[in-house]
């Protein structure tokens, strides 16, 4: 009886698990793998290759490291752009009298209650003062009111638009007090025109130049200043309106920000329409949370008193400062100024004097107080002025005839303001991520494939051979020493189960082909192997057969 042929020791040989570093080498797509690992011993031209291989590598990774720093930077760029329009929405218009309360209207009463935190009016001077204002003395046996509201006497005493308005047009349509809004600014009351509140629907114009936007002809009504007493922070020497001009998303801050329009003058305003778009963090430093988490606003008081809505919900600048010295105060004097949201009490006279005014003051001094990062998205206005007198000669009698003023009345305290936009076109400030990451992506794949020439396939086939490494190496040692560890317990039965199954010398057999222990039969199958590999042979005892 022959014995049963073994396999050849070259197929054996052919057949090295794809494990192997030289079987990887041979089918891997990483330029000069197959160089360093190929068949035959040490030689220079495999060195070479080797440190061709580690200097392209080190390049490679130098230069990936250097793109994620740059990542990490957060860079951004900011792109300004111009854009046309057939219709544009024209802006809120606020406006106040530099003087804020109006003499007829100043009672003893109020002489007594704001004298010494408006005027700075000391209770001796009440008399003096009423006097020349123009008004009696307070009558015998005057009893001041149990309670003050100072909100109350902006109201009642502020000059209003039926009294300062003479004349409005809204591209060429007439309009009137309605179309103002009463609100409370640390000016006292003022008026926005075309502000947006309770849903009103927002005014917009399809021209620009003069006579498509907003001409007003107001009256200062400089007879109803309040006489200069003493010279305090309070105390106005003008005479005119500010006005500011911004969006309908933003309170105003009109004492910072208002330009001044003097009477016996008009007052010509282009403007252009510029939106600006910033990123937050970490490329940038904007917001868009209104309100700051340890805030309780509380419902909104509104009042015939106190008549400003509740909080803009878009964030804003003016907005977040407006909220921050609200809150302020609330917790330093327990009161909150009338122009100021929130269901926190309106500060008294007293309060106001002792607390809320130097506290606000000794607030705006300090740069950190009220740490407000730039909205996100805002909108603003940039503004050209020029003037011309009036009235003119020509048309002073005629004035005054029509108003039933005199001419010295329209020279000083009549003025005209004409707002309207430049052109319908309109500027965009946008900042914008200067490297995102499939710009890092980019740069990492254009490295990879010039210094190495690999791609994110390679990386897969990496991945994949250090797989079957730890199959084969790791996996198959504890699968071989759990076996070694059965073996003596069963070589006697194994031993007489292979002599009864053994064939007799008559019977012949087909040679049969065999592969390693935990390889597929599609492994076994793959690749000739490489000359470096050769003497790495696996036992026969590791060999299965493979039919």
């Amino acid at each position: 009886m022959k014995p049963l042929p073994a396999p050849q020791e070259e197929d054996r040989e052919a057949r090295q698990p794809t494990s192997d570093i030289c079987v990887f080498a041979s089918s891997c797509t990483l330029h000069g793998l197959s160089h360093v690992f190929g068949a035959g011993g040490l030689t220079l031209r495999r060195g070479l290759w080797a440190g061709a291989m580690l200097l392209s590598l080190t390049a490679f990774l130098y230069q990936v490291a250097e793109r994620i720093e740059y990542y990490g930077q957060f860079h951004h760029v900011t792109v300004l752009d111009e854009h046309e329009s057939h219709h544009l929405v024209f802006p809120a218009v606020t406006l106040c009298n530099i003087n804020p309360l109006r003499r007829s209207r100043i009672t003893p009463n109020d002489l007594h209650w704001a004298g010494p935190a408006l005027l700075g009016l000391e209770s001796g001077e009440h008399a003096a003062y009423l006097k020349e204002l123009g008004q009696p003395p307070a009558p015998q046996g005057f009893m001041p009111s149990a309670t003050y509201d100072l909100a109350e006497l902006f109201a009642r005493a502020g000059h209003t638009m039926d009294d300062m308005l003479l004349d409005c047009r809204y591209r060429g349509r007439p309009c009137g007090p309605s179309n103002f809004t009463r609100i409370f600014t640390r000016m006292g009351q003022c008026f926005i025109f075309n502000s947006g509140f309770d849903g009103a629907e927002l005014l917009s114009t399809p021209k620009g130049g003069s006579g498509n936007g907003l001409e007003l002809m107001m009256t200062v009504q400089q007879d109803e200043y309040l006489p200069v007493w003493k010279d305090t922070e309070q105390t106005p020497f003008e005479a005119g309106i500010r006005v500011q001009i911004h969006s309908q998303d933003e309170p105003p801050t009109i004492d910072q920000l208002g330009f001044g329009v003097a009477p016996g003058y008009q007052t010509f305003v282009s403007c252009q329409k510029q939106q600006l778009f910033f990123l937050p963090q970490p490329w940038g430093n904007c917001s868009s949370v209104l309100l700051d988490p340890d805030f309780d606003m509380g419902p909104p008081d509104v009042s015939p008193s106190n008549p400003n809505p509740s909080p803009w919900l878009t964030y804003s600048l003016s907005g977040c400062r407006q909220i921050c010295e609200t809150r302020f105060l609330s917790r330093k004097c327990g009161c909150r100024m009338m122009y100021m949201p929130g269901s926190a009490p309106i500060c008294s006279p007293q309060q106001y004097k002792d607390c809320a005014r130097p506290s606000l003051d000794s607030m705006m001094r300090k740069d950190t107080a009220c740490l407000c990062p730039s909205p996100c998205a805002s909108t603003r206005f940039e503004k050209e002025l020029s003037m011309v007198r009036i009235p003119s000669r020509a048309s002073a009698s005629f004035l005054a005839q029509k108003y039933n003023r005199s001419k010295q009345y329209i020279a000083d305290n009549v003025l005209v303001l004409d707002i309207f936009f430049e052109a319908l076109n309109y500027e965009t400030v946008e900042q914008k991520k200067a490297y995102e990451v499939a710009d890092l992506l980019g740069d990492i794949g254009g490295q990879m494939g010039l210094f190495i020439g690999a791609s994110l396939l390679t990386i897969l086939e990496i991945l994949d051979f250090l797989f079957e490494v730890f199959q084969d190496r790791v996996l198959g040692y504890f699968h071989n020493r759990r076996r070694s560890q059965k073996a003596p317990r069963n070589s006697l039965l194994q031993q007489g189960i292979d002599i009864h199954r053994s064939p007799g010398p008559h019977l012949t057999a087909k040679p049969r082909k065999y592969v390693s222990k935990g390889k597929s039969r599609r492994q076994a199958r793959a690749g000739d192997g490489c000359g470096v590999c050769k003497g790495l042979k696996s036992p026969d005892s590791d060999l299965l057969p493979l039919s």
